[in-house]
């Protein structure tokens, strides 16, 4: 792992960084303020392939990594824009289908999650399941002309501008008929497939979702993989997840430290800028520590699974999720702190920040979660569920 990034990367940065600051937070405010959504910026990143570099370029996409997509979507969130998409439509499903799809389903989805003419969310949350991914009652039934799936989803982003929604449900297995894991896409406008918006306190353009899925008729193409990898292909897509949920929370992070650095490098009182003293640097200078061990993380766990080690990739994803929650949280709290009465006012796009950074300790999977896991996995402790 060489952490110097390559020309490449860092000419990704810079352009998509560019694009950001054309748009900023005031676009992003506009946008929510008039329960708009980010169109224009989502289709230039489409069309300047920023929303594709981790698609196969025989599909359409750059042909890189994980990484490379957590560049743009970090430098997004930087420049005050940030798309929350990206983590669900080329990362999760773009991931997963690139990888398990058939030749028809990639040539069907992948060109149009590349250039972003088609979305496509990701369904995996019900009510009573929680973070058990073992619970989950959406159950696909084998018909003779494909599947039938029924079952119940909540806190599905983006529904509303997806063309399909890749849904985790459960098959039966033919031999023991205990059901396992299954991977189905459902187009948005297929029968029975209804949806409705979750009122939230997080101010955002992508909306929240509760799904319904009843007696949903699918072709048999619209298995996603082998019926018997289902628990591999699920984490496949869970794995990038979590690295673009640190890199969104990345770049809130520098967002927020930005705005606070520049404010105590200008604003004065008494005799001289109140980043001359300790009590405004001190903490400014544990976020920028902190924020660096979180981007280290992030790129060990965006290095291994482009490697193909999903082991290795599965444990410093969930670390560096974990690292830039905590560090965005901080970050954007001691941000308002630094800017006094301006970091809540609108002007400075930090206070928005508040409820967005808090939930990436909560979601997709909560910070007590990786704790579990990291407990279990990387320290060898007894399982404690």
């Amino acid at each position: 792992m060489n952490f110097h990034e390559s020309d490449e990367r860092r000419a990704l940065r810079a352009a998509v960084a560019e694009l950001g600051k054309r748009y900023g937070h005031r676009y992003m405010r506009d946008k929510v303020r008039t329960d708009g959504r980010a169109t224009e910026l989502w289709e230039e990143a489409g069309r300047y392939g920023y929303l594709g570099v981790n698609i196969p370029a025989e599909y359409g996409g750059g042909g890189g990594g994980i990484a490379d997509l957590a560049a743009v979507c970090e430098e997004l969130g930087a420049a005050g824009c940030p798309l929350l998409l990206m983590v669900v439509s080329p990362a999760i499903c773009g991931s997963i289908i690139a990888r398990f799809g058939t030749v028809a389903q990639k040539e069907r989805w992948l060109p149009g999650i590349a250039d972003g003419s088609t979305t496509m969310a990701f369904g995996i949350t019900e009510p009573d399941a929680g973070s058990n991914s073992h619970n989950l009652t959406t159950t696909g039934t084998r018909t003779e002309e494909g599947w039938v799936l029924n079952g119940r989803k909540v806190f599905i982003s983006g529904v509303d501008q997806a063309d399909a929604v890749l849904v985790v449900g459960r098959s039966a297995d033919a031999r023991t008929g205990r059901l396992k894991p299954a991977l189905f896409i459902v187009p948005t406008d297929v029968p029975g497939f209804t949806w409705q918006p979750i009122e939230m306190e997080l101010v955002a353009p992508e909306k929240q979702f509760a799904l319904f899925l009843d007696d949903v008729a699918l072709p048999a193409d619209a298995l996603v993989g082998d019926e018997d990898a289902g628990l591999r292909q699920l984490f496949a897509g869970l794995n990038p997840e979590r690295i673009m949920v640190a890199a969104f929370s990345l770049g809130m992070a520098r967002q927020a430290l930005d705005t606070a650095v520049d404010y105590a490098k200008t604003r004065t009182v008494w005799q001289g800028p109140i980043g001359a003293h300790q009590g405004i640097a001190h903490p400014l200078a544990v976020c920028a520590i902190e924020l660096e061990q979180a981007r280290l993380l992030t790129q060990k766990a965006a290095w291994l699974y482009d490697a193909g080690d999903d082991e290795g990739a599965g444990e410093a994803a969930n670390m560096a999720k974990y690292a830039a929650a905590e560090a965005a949280a901080r970050i954007v709290d001691q941000s308002i702190q630094t800017l006094g009465g301006n970091g809540l006012s609108v002007d400075y796009g930090v206070a928005a920040l508040l409820v967005a950074s808090r939930v990436a300790r909560v979601a997709p999977v909560s910070r007590e979660m990786i704790l579990n896991y990291v407990a279990q996995h990387t320290l060898g402790l007894p399982r404690s569920y």
